[in-house]
């Protein structure tokens, strides 16, 4: 299993829409994946149609009230699963803080979904800041995956983005931190500022730049309105067949750890079925 932070400390670059479509893409390609949305805005529950409600989310667990494994819902892709986030999350940032072992929360929490290897990847919904939660996200991943929108100020924020995670790793808290993927998204490929943009984020990371890049589309900003990932609202635009091939390529740099499952029930998934 591994644990992919999907983070950037600015907002609107679509992180959210990456975290729910790429997950929706790898499950349909047969990986099972847990999407833990740790944003107290909830973007990425009301995405799939979830309202926030009292008691599903993280909080709990976070404080050591409560098992991750309690928090699992279905959605109705098959193979894709989701920890919901509702407002309670806000005021997790404030009592973490107050912890001894503020940092490695989450990484505790996560610890039974190691256990039973239920998922393939567990994507963290990161919210965009860089507070309490974030820096657990960072702290508790194997991998960041940082969605850039093709817009002049790209690489200002991927420049924090790398001083980040060089704090955790200096920290000690998660010392083989690392950025694995830049997905570049909102592209315009009718204007010189998004070539030039992918251009000069490639010059500057090279391979950790996934070749897929996301189309700026108006199907895509609709979906979550509707309560569906853009596979399902618009599974033949554009948008959708980017996040195919971006989950295509995913895979390609993960091949060893996940394989597609014949058999969909493990310990910790019998009670994940409504």
């Amino acid at each position: 299993m591994k644990i992919v932070a999907i983070a950037n400390q600015k907002g609107g670059v679509g992180k959210t829409t990456t975290a729910v479509n790429l997950g929706a893409a790898l499950a349909g390609l047969g990986h099972r994946i847990l999407l833990v949305d740790l944003d107290p805005q909830a973007n990425a529950t009301s995405s799939f149609g979830l309202q926030a409600i009292e008691q599903t989310s993280l909080y709990e667990p976070l404080l050591g009230e409560a098992s991750i494994t309690e928090r699992i819902f279905p959605t109705e892709r098959e193979a894709l699963f989701i920890v919901p986030a509702d407002l309670d999350l806000a005021g997790a940032e404030v009592e973490i803080a107050r912890m001894p072992n503020h940092l490695t929360r989450l990484a505790e929490t996560l610890k039974p979904l190691h256990a039973d290897e239920t998922f393939d990847f567990v994507f963290l919904d990161c919210p965009p800041s860089l507070g309490i939660l974030m820096t657990n996200a960072l702290a508790a991943a194997d991998e960041l995956l940082t969605p850039i929108q093709c817009e002049y100020f790209a690489l200002e924020g991927l420049v924090k983005i790398v001083r980040l995670i060089e704090k955790v790793r200096n920290s000690g808290v998660n010392t083989q931190l690392e950025l694995n993927g830049i997905v570049m998204t909102m592209f315009d490929g009718r204007t010189n500022l998004s070539e030039q943009v992918v251009a000069e984020v490639r010059g500057h990371f090279g391979e950790r730049v996934y070749e897929t890049v996301i189309p700026r589309s108006v199907r895509l900003s609709e979906a979550p309105s509707f309560g569906k990932s853009i596979l399902e609202y618009a599974p033949s635009g554009a948008a959708a067949q980017a996040y195919r091939a971006l989950a295509r390529e995913f895979i390609q740099r993960h091949a060893s750890p996940a394989t597609p499952r014949e058999s969909s029930r493990t310990p910790a998934s019998e009670n994940l079925e409504t």
